[in-house]
């Protein structure tokens, strides 16, 4: 199984926030994203946030 990866900056965001977060699974992933959303961001944990989440995954490593 491929590494998955969100990048914030990817997301236009008031806050320019420049956090990756990685995970081997999707549902690892997914879990923390939303709860970066939530904390950083101020997101209510709704399915349409976890649909862009799963959306804005990439596999493999984020680049440098």
């Amino acid at each position: 199984m491929a590494r998955k990866y969100i990048d914030c900056r990817e997301v236009p965001s008031e806050k320019k926030c420049s956090i990756t977060i990685s995970a081997d699974s999707e549902e690892e992933l997914l879990e923390a994203a939303a709860q970066h959303a939530v904390a950083v961001h101020g997101h209510q944990d709704t399915p349409e946030l976890r649909s862009q989440l799963k959306g804005a995954m990439h596999e493999g490593r984020p680049p440098e």
